[in-house]
């Protein structure tokens, strides 16, 4: 929207991990020296923790792109899976054939050692790497460890590179895991962008992207960044990237502080801003300002008497971030759960739903909800799922909650982070973690789609039809590859193998059959203008 009023190429703050975008500061300097030092390295493992967002992904795809042609890579982006769905999974991203159905460990290890020795005997180096190893069990850890096991007299077959959030450190510190722990030859961990880089970092997305105009961002705005993304790669570029359109709105040409501000303001929401808010108070700064509030409010009560005792309330209000004013012998009465009327709920949660999509739902009317949307030209899609599924597809849900006193229950979800999800319960908006979420939802959701003009069935092997280029450019969007000029005539094995790909990392069954599931996720990162979970045209990444 606002690329030609600035005069970008492309969009400049995508938090998709394209490697044309990699920005080597002094930390992803040293992380990528660990990893080269680790792939040149015989055997053992490496190990890249960071967290969410620092940019471990881009870091890895940038080394990608510069590994020696002698080397055989496979990657794994969703290693949450059993023991013998890992080895398959390592087999198909080697391209190792194995029986069909097959569940033998022996039979995977014996067809994986082989192809291994082959490797190694033209002169090769066969690498496997793994993403998200934080959600790796510690059965299949166990696994990996004994795949190092395969070696020759003089030479390890298999160097594994994994990388994760910070709680994979926890996760191999486990006594049972010694042994692979010891086996780690090269540890790092990403921190995040220094104030100094996270200027050089606008900076140099900014040129890269082909900005035809100066500075974009005022000082002011850059040193307010800091301190609200904390340094954080993905942070930066999705404020970034809603400042830019604040100030194309606007009229302005470049991002002041108050615009940035603002886009703040609507990437976290006001629960998350005001838990930004409360951050900034809980620093030594914040501390003493908090108390020179209160004192001088104290003071004020003594030297005016006790009708000055609204100032002292409206200061420490303000500065514990409260949503509004009490007034004098009232209390901010919340709805406990207990308290809920489960059929209001439901009607909220579907006019919330239906208000995202700028659509109107009739509570009083005798039409079901997916009868009332399918007169609006959008289709419902219900079922059970896990939130990294619902993260994928992208799709503002309402989620059926669960209580032991009123039993099923109703609540808007807007919006879902790596870290928190944005809740709306009767009007009642909650910002909680993930395991409080998981704690109250029973794993059913219902979201809103678009439905493709294209898709008239799913799409299986050998299949025809004109949802097939639509599968080849939207999949080749996920993938930061060119779309291709000219398309398969029919869907071929190798294109199956990508779609299979995809479906692991969004979590859902890999079958590569495309249905509604993988055609929801695959429109998600196509930016069309639709309702989203989170404000990008990438399903995650770093």
């Amino acid at each position: 929207m606002y690329e030609e009023f600035f005069g970008f190429s492309k969009k400049p703050f995508s938090i998709v991990p394209d490697p044309n975008f990699f920005f080597m500061s002094e930390g992803h300097r040293e992380a990528l020296a660990h990893l080269v030092y680790g792939i040149k390295s015989d055997g053992g493992f490496v190990l890249l923790t960071g967290e969410i967002g620092a940019g471990k992904t881009t870091a890895c795809r940038h080394l990608l792109g510069h590994l020696p042609e002698d080397l055989d890579v496979a990657i794994i982006f969703n290693p949450k899976l059993t023991v013998e769905e890992l080895l398959a999974t390592i087999c198909d991203e080697f391209g190792i054939s194995y029986p069909e159905g097959n569940l033998s460990i022996k039979v995977f290890i014996d067809r994986i050692n082989e192809f291994l020795l082959n490797v190694r005997a033209k002169g090769r180096q066969a690498v496997l790497i793994l993403e998200e190893a934080q959600n790796l069990k510690p059965e299949v850890l166990e696994q990996i460890r004994l795949l190092t096991n395969l070696e020759t007299n003089e030479h390890k077959l298999l160097q594994m590179i994994m990388i994760g959030q910070p709680e994979l450190n926890t996760l191999l510190a486990q006594p049972q895991l010694r042994q692979l722990s010891e086996r780690i030859t090269a540890r790092y961990h990403l921190g995040p962008l220094s104030k100094k880089e996270i200027s050089l970092y606008v900076d140099y997305r900014l040129s890269e992207a082909g900005v035809a105009r100066g500075h974009l961002f005022s000082p002011g705005a850059l040193k307010k960044l800091f301190r609200l993304s904390r340094g954080i790669p993905r942070l930066i570029n999705v404020i970034c990237d809603r400042a830019l359109l604040g100030a194309y709105v606007q009229g302005k040409d470049r991002v002041d502080q108050k615009t940035l501000i603002t886009a703040a303001r609507e990437v976290f929401g006001e629960e998350g801003w005001r838990g930004k808010f409360w951050l900034a108070v809980k620093s030594p700064l914040g501390i003493c300002f908090l108390g020179l509030v209160i004192l001088g409010a104290a003071f004020s009560l003594y030297q005016f008497g006790p009708g000055s005792f609204e100032l002292i309330k409206s200061a420490t209000s303000l500065s514990m971030g409260s949503k509004k004013k009490i007034p004098p012998g009232q209390m901010d009465a919340v709805k406990t759960v207990s308290a809920l009327n489960p059929e209001a709920t439901r009607k909220s949660a579907y006019s919330d739903l239906f208000k995202r999509w700028r659509i109107v739902f009739n509570s009083n009317s005798s039409e079901g909800v997916c009868e009332q949307a399918k007169k609006q030209k959008l289709q419902c899609f219900l079922g059970k799922a896990s939130l990294k599924n619902l993260r994928h597809m992208n799709k503002p849900a309402v989620l059926t909650l669960k209580d032991k006193k009123i039993g099923e229950y109703y609540g808007f979800l807007s919006t879902l982070d790596g870290q928190s999800a944005l809740l709306t319960v009767d009007n009642e908006r909650k910002l909680m973690d993930h395991k409080k979420l998981l704690s109250q939802w029973t794993g059913k959701y219902l979201i809103l789609w678009r439905v493709p003009q294209e898709y008239e069935k799913d799409l299986s092997l050998g299949d025809k039809g004109p949802l097939l280029p639509w599968v080849e450019r939207h999949l080749a969007l996920a993938e930061g590859r060119p779309v291709p000029e000219t398309g398969e005539d029919a869907y071929s094995e190798a294109l199956m193998i990508r779609v299979k790909k995809f479906q692991l990392g969004a979590g859902f069954i890999s079958d590569g059959i495309v249905g509604p599931k993988t055609i929801i996720a695959l429109s998600a990162l196509a930016g069309n203008g639709d309702p989203l979970l989170f404000n990008s045209k990438s399903k995650g990444g770093e």
